[in-house]
């Protein structure tokens, strides 16, 4: 069985790195082996979800990597493969022979990789690893066409947000050690000792809203955007985004165990659903709506996660990540045909191209929790778990449901428009991001849509299209039963029949109401919400609170290291050359011109030393007789 897990994980992470470094060489077989590689990824995760492998191997002293396929796993493995197998399926057609499409799908399936270790690790230390591998490949993939500096600057922003953002692990690592869980296992870690156990929390609490772009975090998913289409249908349905909803649910125990982590969660996924989802209902842009969407959507997953929702937020996760992913794939489409994310000029795109249109219809509709949809069913779980918590809570997710009609009905009023009676009309304006047209943006150009999509890759659309209006039934009596069981989470609350009424009435009068109003007032008098427009200003709001502050830092220091610390460098440098400077004046006209003089005496009395010395004889007995004539004198003198 354990060759099943690391097969499981082995197979994507190698195809990927095998791809990636292969690059423009591989271009012609990349995109049918990154699928192929995929589709039996899919098959493994299938087979994996049902024998449940294990696996553990040492890592360091004390401390095991471990992977195992439990029952929430089970369920995430399957999601990620088959959202990942529909999204390379569809990426085929995106991308043309003069793209490096080597890079593009090695990468992705890295990433895919990268997310099946994070949902399968049992230990802190493994996790951490995968999860610095989910982060750098998002990064890469988001500044996918990085010649262009906005895009490039949109991939740093997210990569930065969320790193920072993920900081939070290693200090939740560091508080585990140090409160007594030297193991690291994710199952010790609400074991940990004293008040580090609130730092544990602390730190996972932070790491998790990061990565799923919770407030005050949510700004670094709108700059995502300007990554490829696929990209935003893989990383932002069930993969990335999703990864710190999946950490809570996965760690609940952990935020039950101190009194402020699970209220602190819950709240925030709350205020996350309604706020993002007001910001969604103000965009203007299909792909900006669809980000702002997914941040609201993950609040109701996160906010399930802090109300012991277990079972409801994994329904809410599974069914969000086919709705999502489909959505973003037809986006993509249209930016293929039109060449234009604008909604005022896709009107008339769901008439013009029906197979995408119907499936972006069943998608938005999902999205809206209208009846019998599965976003309506899973919802209606999470808004339970939240009302077993506090009213307070199930009234704002209440109004977050309803106001995920407003925004999803936006999108589908604008696409559903009667077709534009040519070109000037809408179609093809705005700049060109799709297949072809996103290929010459990344160039550095602009153009129009191609106009044409393959036919074939309107399957994988159409397959998230089903699974996103049926996922549904996981919320009804017998397969809710089934999931709780599954996922060990018995006991958790059911929604009573008066509250499906209601979040399905709120949801119709949503639709009927936004539908009344988009189609009766001009466009030119609808309102701009200039701070929803811009998400809440948090990017703003974050360089103000943040990265000035660090900049100006940065630069105080950088002068008061060029002026003081450096300047007493330089000085200390010019003091030491002054003082060799005179050591050598001392040395020159010191000390070498006493040697120089003590030669000098030493040659002078060496040349009078010569002088007596003529080999005369009688010259001897004179300087005799002298020498014994002062010698005779001194004795005198002395005695």
């Amino acid at each position: 069985m354990s060759a099943l897990l690391w097969a499981l994980i082995a197979l994507p992470l190698g195809a990927g790195t095998v791809l990636g470094l292969g690059g423009r060489r591989v271009n012609a077989v990349a995109p049918l082996a990154a699928t192929v590689v995929a589709a039996v990824t899919l098959g493994l995760a299938v087979a994996a979800a049902l024998a449940r492998p294990g696996v553990e191997a040492p890592l360091f002293t004390g401390v095991r990597a471990g992977l195992r396929v439990d029952g929430l796993s089970a369920v995430m493995v399957v999601t990620v493969a088959a959202v990942t197998t529909a999204v390379l399926a569809f990426s085929t057609a995106e991308f043309g022979r003069d793209e490096n499409r080597g890079r593009f799908f090695g990468v992705m399936l890295l990433f895919a990789g990268a997310m099946l270790v994070t949902v399968t690790a049992t230990t802190l230390p493994l996790l951490l690893m995968a999860w610095e591998l989910m982060g750098a490949t998002s990064w890469a993939l988001i500044g996918y066409w990085w010649r262009q500096p906005h895009r490039a600057g949109a991939a740093d922003t997210a990569f930065l947000t969320t790193r920072t953002a993920d900081l939070g692990l290693y200090l939740a690592a560091g508080a585990a050690m140090a409160g007594g869980v030297g193991s690291l296992r994710l199952d010790a870690l609400p074991h940990a000792g004293g008040a580090w156990l609130h730092v544990v929390s602390a730190g996972v609490v932070i790491a998790a809203l990061g990565k799923s772009a919770q407030l005050p975090f949510s700004f670094w998913l709108s700059r995502a955007m300007e990554g490829p289409s696929p990209v935003s249908a893989l990383l932002h349905s069930a993969t990335m985004v999703a990864a710190g909803a999946y950490l809570l649910l996965r760690l609940h125990p952990l935020l039950t165990a101190t009194d402020w982590a699970g209220p602190l969660v819950a709240w925030t996924g709350a205020v996350s659903a309604l706020a993002l989802g007001l910001v969604a209902a103000a965009q203007r842009d299909l792909k900006q709506l669809l980000a702002a969407s997914t941040s609201a959507q993950l609040g109701f997953m996160v906010l399930a996660a802090g109300s012991r929702g277990v079972a409801a937020g994994t329904v809410q996760l599974v069914a969000h990540a086919a709705v999502k992913s489909g959505l973003f794939l037809a986006a993509g489409a249209w930016l293929t045909v039109l060449g234009t994310k604008q909604l005022p000029a896709l009107s008339g795109a769901a008439r013009g191209r029906p197979l995408v249109g119907g499936a972006f219809a069943v998608g938005a509709l999902t999205l809206a929790g209208l009846p019998p949809l599965s976003l309506w069913a899973a919802k209606d779980e999470v808004l339970a778990a939240a009302r077993s918590e506090s009213p307070g809570l199930y009234a704002v997710g209440l109004a977050a449901g309803a106001v995920s009609a407003v925004y999803s009905v936006k999108a589908l009023w604008y696409v559903t428009r009667p077709l534009p009676a040519g070109p000037a009309a809408g179609h093809g304006t705005g700049p060109a991001v799709g297949h072809g047209a996103e290929q010459s943006v990344g160039r550095g150009t602009a153009q129009r849509g191609t106009g044409h999509l393959a036919r074939w890759a309107h399957l994988p659309l159409w397959v998230l299209t089903a699974a996103a209006a049926v996922l549904g039934v996981l919320a009804l009596p017998g397969p809710a039963d089934w999931l709780r069981t599954l996922l060990g989470a018995r006991g958790e609350p059911s929604p009573h029949p008066w509250e499906a009424g209601v979040s399905a009435v709120l949801a119709l009068a949503a639709v009927a109401a936004t539908w009344w109003w988009l189609s009766r007032t001009p466009r030119t008098e609808r309102a701009a919400v200039p701070w929803a427009q811009d998400w809440l200003h948090l990017e703003r709001a974050a360089h103000t609170v943040l990265v000035r502050p660090v900049m100006g830092l940065a630069r105080a220091l950088a002068a008061f290291d060029d002026r003081v610390v450096d300047g007493a460098v330089r000085q200390l440098a010019r003091g030491g050359s002054a003082l060799s400077r005179l050591a050598g004046r001392v040395d020159d006209g010191g000390l070498d011109a006493a040697v120089g003089a003590v030669a000098s005496g030493a040659r002078r009395l060496g040349s009078w030393a010569r002088r007596p010395q003529t080999g005369l004889l009688h010259q001897y007995y004179a300087q005799a007789v002298v020498g014994f004539a002062l010698l005779t004198l001194i004795v005198l003198l002395v005695r």
